[in-house]
């Protein structure tokens, strides 16, 4: 059986500007597993977010080729393979937290008594039950980003594609949602595409982290974690999390070797 959900070979990405074409993405091969947390880090500019795009059918390659599930990122867009969330929450501010989360399935023709059922079932699991009722300027901008979370998962695509949600917020907040997202990872077993700036962010969360160069986009680095599926914030003081993040930390380095 044949578990790989995203595939992407020799893809490539350029945009046409009246500047001269960007090459955005070069030569990306990568390959994501059922079940994986795969987090893609660099510096600004170095296609992470474009490559997360081009998964979610916001894009599209100019070369090479890509699928999801087997086949192209329109058709796995279109059987609602995913959900995506962006850097900003993106609530709809007329709308309550429990009518954002609902949105979607409004939107792909869900019974009521469905949507009522799946909004308390992905409450629960970003722990918002009881702010269902509120709007979204009454809760914080970790509330917020949590219902954007739910509101992805509202649905229950198996894959999860994540924009740098946290990258906003105060670190006190950050670290909370990292754990909280770590054990939202356990009980549903998404695969999830993370995007983020953070080395620690990366580390914490990932099984495996794809470090990125800029000018054109390339993939430098593929690194497998070493860590325990169960992970304490505290183990980021672990030496197994140093050497982890030192080696992040040097393909980083190493993928910024390029004249400004």
């Amino acid at each position: 059986m044949n578990d790989t959900v995203i595939k992407a070979d020799g893809l490539s990405l350029t945009f046409e500007t009246n500047d001269g074409p960007v090459h955005a993405l070069k030569n990306i091969s990568l390959e994501i597993k059922k079940g994986e947390f795969v987090s893609f880090i660099g510096p600004s500019g170095c296609g992470k977010t474009t490559f997360l795009r081009v998964m979610a059918d916001l894009e599209r390659p100019t070369a090479g080729s890509i699928t999801i599930n087997g086949v192209t990122p329109e058709a796995a867009r279109m059987a609602r393979a995913y959900g995506y969330v962006f850097q900003a929450a993106g609530l709809y501010p007329w709308r309550t937290i429990g009518g954002n989360i609902r949105l979607p399935l409004e939107i792909m023709g869900y019974a009521r008594s469905e949507q009522m059922q799946r909004l308390q079932h992905v409450l629960e699991l970003v722990d918002l039950v009881g702010f269902e009722r509120k709007f979204p300027w009454q809760l914080s901008g970790g509330m917020q980003q949590r219902a954007s979370i739910a509101r992805a998962l509202a649905f229950d695509a198996d894959i999860l594609l994540m924009d740098e949600p946290f990258g906003a917020l105060d670190e006190i907040v950050r670290d909370h949602l990292n754990e909280q997202l770590l054990k939202l990872w356990a009980k549903t077993n998404k695969t999830i595409g993370f995007v983020t700036h953070s080395i620690p962010e990366a580390v914490y969360l990932s099984t495996r982290i794809v470090v990125m160069s800029p000018r054109p986009g390339r993939i430098t680095d593929v690194i497998e974690s070493s860590l325990p599926a169960e992970r304490p914030l505290d183990i980021r003081d672990s030496p197994e999390f140093l050497e982890i993040a030192h080696r992040v930390r040097d393909g980083l380095r190493a993928g910024h070797a390029y004249d400004d």
